[in-house]
């Protein structure tokens, strides 16, 4: 059984994460082919299993980081054309852009950051569940 202020606290961020897959969707509407397995935006009810981007966070203890314990945000692109690393950056760059004002709106009154944690994005800072 889970905490109720830990449900709380993932439910906020599954939905600053919806909202960041569909900020995604808009910014590479039509630039790339959709995966053809794959519904295309709003035609299932999870953001994260149709489109062109399934945005995810999940919780590490950060072992061997830099940062530490955290949310890493992975950002998938289905499509089967090849996505070059500079598009990959500018991705994830603006996911962080993004992030930083979706982090206030679903965490008001609370400490989180986002940065680069080697390779992935991370969301870190006061994960203590006293202010959901």
């Amino acid at each position: 059984m889970r905490h109720h202020a830990a449900l709380e606290w993932e439910a906020r961020l599954d939905e600053a994460m919806r909202e960041l897959d569909t900020f995604l969707e808009e910014q590479y509407d039509g630039k790339y082919v959709l995966h053809p397995a794959r519904p295309a935006k709003g035609q299932a009810a999870n953001p994260v299993q149709d489109g062109l981007f399934g945005v995810t966070a999940s919780f590490t203890l950060g072992l061997g980081s830099t940062i530490g314990k955290g949310y890493v945000v992975d950002i998938k692109v289905v499509t089967l054309q090849p996505v070059d690393e500079e598009v990959r950056e500018e991705i994830e760059t603006l996911a962080q852009k993004k992030l930083t004002t979706l982090l206030p709106k679903y965490f008001p009154d609370v400490e989180l950051d986002i940065a680069r944690d080697g390779r992935v994005l991370k969301i870190f800072g006061d994960l203590s569940l006293g202010k959901v």
